[in-house]
């Protein structure tokens, strides 16, 4: 079984951030005229994010990827670069009043090679707060990402991993970890259902763990309202500022759950079962949702 101290010590401790954003009473709900320059922000920035992420893909990005070097410093140029473009999103969120991060052991996630980073998905904006405290992170992406204008020069780019099919996809998921990039994965596989505390894991994650011989890095993202969700659309900015804490846990070693031939179905259903046991305790344990 996992540590599961961490998430009692990330409420009180001031390592990173001088308090948890996601135990922080949350903002009077905004409505009617206070609203607007709310939403006017919010959507400001979405739309600002968007026509960044084309025009830096018809630009910089290509000159990153084919300025000459390795393929490998290629592709980490490119994902330092759309490190640098989500925490800048980050900031102009966080400008707007959208959202406000804290975070804790952060550096621990920063210097982090080679490893899964798995994390529950409360919110549309987790994989920009992860990659922008990343700046060697890669992801696996719906097929219909490579077809959109706005992000396909990204994705691509950037050495993400296409979902393409099981073996296919983890010969890449191999080739990624090895050159030391770290992979996100959301064991959830969609944003969490309003209502539930997590949605319930798939395999995928433990199985690449296993397969690939990787650790998994798993953080706990906690909120202190619900925004963002599944059920709303992109452009239904919180009424409240969504305080948001990032709390990395400990290192899981693959190499406790090794299989003998034949057994790596059994070990990834055990893995997939701890972990997901995890989460439910650090949220149902540590956290009451404000709604």
């Amino acid at each position: 079984m996992f540590d599961t101290t961490h998430s009692h010590d990330a409420a009180n401790s001031h390592e990173d951030s001088m308090h948890n954003a996601a135990y922080t009473p949350p903002e009077t709900r905004r409505a009617g005229l206070n609203y607007v320059p709310r939403w006017l922000g919010g959507v400001s920035c979405y739309i600002a994010f968007g026509l960044g992420g084309l025009l830096s893909s018809l630009t910089i990005l290509p000159l990153l990827r084919f300025w000459p070097g390795t393929p490998e410093a290629r592709i980490i140029r490119v994902q330092k670069a759309v490190h640098l473009m989500f925490k800048g999103f980050v900031a102009m969120l966080t400008w707007a009043g959208v959202i406000h991060v804290s975070t804790h052991r952060a550096q621990q996630l920063h210097d982090a090679k080679g490893v899964i980073v798995i994390a529950n998905h409360p919110s549309l904006v987790d994989v920009v707060v992860l990659i922008s405290l990343m700046p060697n992170a890669g992801c696996i992406v719906k097929q219909g990402l490579w077809r959109n204008p706005f992000l396909r020069g990204v994705v691509s780019c950037a050495g993400y991993i296409p979902n393409r099919g099981a073996e296919l996809m983890l010969e890449d998921c191999r080739e990624v970890l090895a050159r030391g990039t770290n992979l996100i994965i959301f064991p959830e596989g969609t944003r969490t259902v309003v209502g539930a505390t997590i949605n319930d894991f798939a395999r995928g994650a433990a199985n690449i763990a296993l397969r690939t011989e990787a650790d998994i890095l798993p953080v706990v993202l906690r909120t202190n309202v619900r925004g963002l969700t599944k059920e709303q659309p992109w452009y239904e900015i919180p009424r409240q500022t969504m305080g948001m804490a990032v709390e990395i846990g400990t290192t899981v070693s693959y190499q406790k759950y090794q299989a003998s031939l034949g057994e790596h179905a059994k070990m990834a259903r055990q893995l997939t079962r701890d972990l997901e046991h995890y989460y439910k305790q650090q949220l149902e344990n540590n956290y009451e949702l404000k709604q």
